[in-house]
């Protein structure tokens, strides 16, 4: 028997009356999904290698001043910038964001970490999960800031900005920590443990960030993460290395 192609079709997300079911995002922020967010550190084997991070003890407390004055805060608060404008059809507006989130990466390593997942994530999900807001996002050749791209998701699947923002941000810090196992600087335990403990900060911080606004307050976007930067930096002439920033 001659096999045939198969078929697939995309079906809409279900709802219910008070809210979208909100089941793709467990696997939009999945390792499953095809963004390649394990290749990607923040810099934290630079600071493993310098002595930054040993422990848990160590870990838990940079990746709570990250939490606080980072550039996963600043991606919160694009991101729920880009997921208002996206949700407004104001695709000039979502362009901007997109373009500020790219600019902001202070680093060659950080802008290759955030545009690469952001394409990434917009072909993978433009095939299954296609909407507006990904079509008017990447289109032209733009290089596609990560934050921007799960945020312009969640907005055409009207997924609600309070279970996407926390999501994402907490996807965020998981993959960290994950970086850190690999690093063999903790273990899956100490990993657990790490996250049961930095869950309530990275919440708080999301609840915060949606409810920043950039027209009135340009200083949501404010940071300060020095130690974490030049981590960065020296990454990109560390001798041995096993992620790509």
């Amino acid at each position: 028997m001659v096999p045939t192609a198969a078929t697939i079709t995309i079906m809409a997300i279900p709802t219910t009356d008070a809210a979208p079911i909100e089941l793709p995002l467990f696997i939009w922020l999945s390792p499953a999904f095809p963004v390649g967010a394990f290749a990607y550190s923040h810099g934290l084997e630079w600071a493993a290698e310098a002595g930054d991070i040993r422990d848990a003890a160590s870990l838990l407390s940079w990746l709570q001043d990250l939490c606080d004055f980072g550039a996963p805060r600043s991606d919160s608060v694009l991101f729920a910038a880009a997921y208002r404008a996206a949700l407004a059809c104001d695709w000039p507006r979502l362009g901007e964001l997109n373009d500020l989130a790219v600019a902001l990466a202070n680093s060659l390593e950080r802008r290759l970490e955030t545009t690469q997942q952001g394409g990434a994530f917009v072909t993978a999900a433009r095939a299954a999960w296609d909407c507006e807001a990904l079509a008017q996002l990447g289109g032209a050749d733009r290089p596609v800031a990560y934050c921007a791209a799960v945020a312009a998701a969640a907005a055409g699947h009207t997924i609600r900005l309070e279970a996407a923002l926390p999501a994402f941000a907490l996807s965020v810090f998981s993959n960290l920590v994950s970086a850190a196992v690999r690093l063999s600087v903790i273990g899956q335990t100490d990993g657990q443990r790490v996250l049961a403990a930095l869950a309530p900060r990275v919440a708080a911080m999301a609840a915060t960030a949606a409810g920043a606004d950039l027209a009135q307050d340009e200083a949501a976007l404010g940071g300060c993460a020095f130690r974490s930067d030049l981590a960065a930096l020296q990454h990109e002439t560390q001798y041995s290395r096993l992620f790509r920033s």
